[in-house]
């Protein structure tokens, strides 16, 4: 009995071994992930992030309803006469602003996964190489879009009325989202070239004051010296803010379109490829 029960498992080894060996060998691998496909997913990862750390979302909700407040009720009578005239030129102005400062944010969660290894993981994986930062971006363009819901309905509360009407604004927020997922290339680079996220949030306000102060959003250049007026006309910052401007008040923005998209792609153009670059090396 226990010879015919060996003789009848050495009979089934064989056939297990090579069912199993088949099992695995006919096996398809699942198709590699499209570049679409790679971005969205590392985009989801991103706001699955704000999930599960909803203070993220401080710099989108709190702080732009304080610039708005602050800012209109303490220039808008000095500037304008009255804080109800005074934000609408200014509305459109803080609302580019704040995005455009918010944007820094991308290159201290890049830098924050650097230091904690995610990144060497990510690298092995066969996608795209550049969906991961674009992934980032894509999530962040969320937190842009949060924020400026927020300032306009502040904004609207406070008596501001947009004559472009509703598709102005939402082409206004359009143009505003490409500029910031163009500009925040600037900050990837920075994340994956500082060392700390300290040192990246420094930087970035050094960058970052200047363009937004020395521009457009507070007063027209006509007001400043001319050696200013040089400097502030060719702004990118003014050029988006003018282009948002002008969407939300029915008027022609040609001109300041065609430099902000201008200066989108050169951003891109520029500071897309040394990230990458530095994204291989790290």
């Amino acid at each position: 009995m226990s010879t015919a029960a060996t003789t009848e498992t050495q009979d089934l080894a064989p056939v297990r071994t090579e069912s199993l060996a088949e099992l695995l060998i006919a096996t398809e691998r699942p198709q590699r992930p499209t570049a679409l496909s790679a971005c969205l997913t590392f985009g989801w990862r991103a706001i699955l992030k704000i999930k599960h750390v909803p203070e993220q979302l401080f710099d989108v909700t709190a702080f732009p309803i304080m610039m708005v407040l602050m800012y209109t009720y303490l220039f808008g009578g000095a500037l304008a006469g009255s804080p109800r005239e005074y934000i609408q030129y200014l509305l459109p102005g803080i609302l580019v602003m704040s995005v455009v400062m918010i944007t820094m944010y991308t290159g201290v969660s890049v830098n924050t996964d650097i230091e904690k290894g995610v990144f060497d993981r990510f690298r092995t994986l066969p996608i795209w190489r550049p969906s991961t930062m674009v992934g980032y971006l894509l999530g962040d363009a969320l937190r842009y879009a949060i924020a400026s819901v927020v300032m306009l309905t502040v904004g609207l509360i406070m008596g501001f009325r947009p004559h472009g009407g509703f598709l102005g604004v939402v082409t206004g927020i359009l143009v505003l989202l490409v500029f910031a997922f163009a500009f925040s290339w600037v900050w990837t680079m920075f994340g994956l070239l500082l060392r700390t996220e300290k040192s990246v949030m420094g930087v970035s306000m050094m960058v970052l004051f200047p363009l937004t102060f020395l521009s457009d959003i507070f007063v027209k250049p006509e007001t400043m010296p001319g050696w200013l007026q040089a400097f502030v006309n060719n702004n990118p910052v003014t050029h988006v803010a003018s282009a948002v401007r002008a969407l939300m008040e029915g008027s022609s923005a040609t001109s300041s379109l065609m430099w902000t998209f201008g200066w989108a792609l050169l951003l891109v153009a520029v500071f897309g490829p040394v990230t990458m670059r530095l994204y291989n090396r790290k």
